[in-house]
């Protein structure tokens, strides 16, 4: 099936520079994201998974162009951001792709309301006439499930899934194609966190948005992807369909994540993977494969040379030496 690329991220290299305890640089550098190459495809939701610290929150930075990346590009509609001017070419960019922050308390201004929130967008790119203005508010409060009288409130006044609520309505504001949704559900109750998986798929369905939902909790990612990357210290290890992902794992350490995951029931004779040793540093990852020092299948070739991501089925990739020819 032919699908259209909507952002190509090609070879993205995010390295910053290590600080020791007195918080003096170093010669030494954090490898956040380290060469990384996929594609997001127009009106699909791409799950974005793995531990703590492996690179995903910086990943989705980059693509929005909150960062700039050490290396590589990022194309958008066949053009490279990096290239884009930041007095208006970026700032267009930006209209197009939009970004839902993890924790919606420190996302948002105290200082303002709720409607001045929602207000800034346009006033930033100086959109629509003050009627205008005021009718789209009072338009994305209701999209997002906000009533009226949330607008004239500041944020502390707001619960958490409120809270969330107002960050979805500004990412909204601009009509974008993609939304970056980093971890929005982690701040929330599980009762919220629900409704607002609802709310972003009715949304999606809606506006026909594309969304990169970054999160650690699998069987959120299960429930909304279509397709998911597995990230592991700044590597990818595993692009695949969401059925095959969670039913054809390929790469030990997906199978060691799923298996982690007790709200996973695809098959219940799956055993338990307890993954030895702790996470390597990521100034100094180890040399082949970056998961070969926890890696339960581990052998020669896997500490000697970095395996390549690559097509081992139709549409499953993985990075893995076990499935070499």
């Amino acid at each position: 099936m032919n699908r259209e690329v909507l952002a190509r991220i090609a070879g993205i290299k995010k390295y910053f520079p290590d600080k020791n305890p007195l918080f003096i640089k170093t010669k030494k550098q954090v490898k956040a994201v380290d060469d990384v190459t996929f594609n997001i495809y127009r009106g699909e939701t791409l799950g974005l998974v793995g531990e703590s610290g492996c690179g995903k929150s910086t990943l989705g930075r980059q693509i929005v162009g909150l960062i700039p990346p050490t290396e590589g590009s990022i194309y958008y509609n066949g053009a490279d951001i990096s290239t884009l001017k930041k007095d208006r070419g970026l700032k267009e960019y930006r209209r197009k792709v939009q970004f839902i922050f993890q924790d919606p308390s420190a996302s948002l201004n105290p200082r303002k309301t709720i409607r001045e929130t929602l207000l800034t967008p346009f006033r930033i790119h100086n959109l629509y006439s003050k009627e205008e203005r005021e009718k789209r508010i009072r338009h994305l409060a209701d999209v997002v499930g906000l009533a009226s009288y949330h607008l004239t409130r500041y944020p502390h006044e707001l619960s958490g899934g409120q809270k969330q609520r107002v960050g979805v309505g500004r990412a909204l504001a601009l009509e974008p194609e993609l939304i970056i949704c980093d971890e929005p559900l982690s701040a929330l109750d599980v009762s919220v966190q629900a409704q607002v998986i609802n709310l972003l798929e009715d949304l999606q369905t809606e506006f026909r948005l594309t969304l990169l939902f970054i999160s650690h909790d699998l069987s959120v990612v299960h429930h909304i992807s279509d397709r998911v990357i597995v990230m592991y210290l700044g590597k990818i290890m595993e692009i695949a369909g969401n059925t095959d992902l969670y039913t054809k794992t390929l790469h030990p350490y997906s199978r060691a994540l799923l298996s982690a995951n007790p709200a996973i029931d695809l098959d219940p004779d799956r055993n338990r993977i307890i993954l030895k040793g702790d996470l390597p540093s990521n100034t100094n990852p180890p040399q082949g494969c970056r998961f070969n020092t926890r890696c339960p299948e581990v052998f020669d070739k896997c500490k000697q040379t970095e395996p390549v991501l690559q097509e081992k089925r139709p549409s499953h990739w993985a990075a893995c030496h076990l499935f070499d020819d």
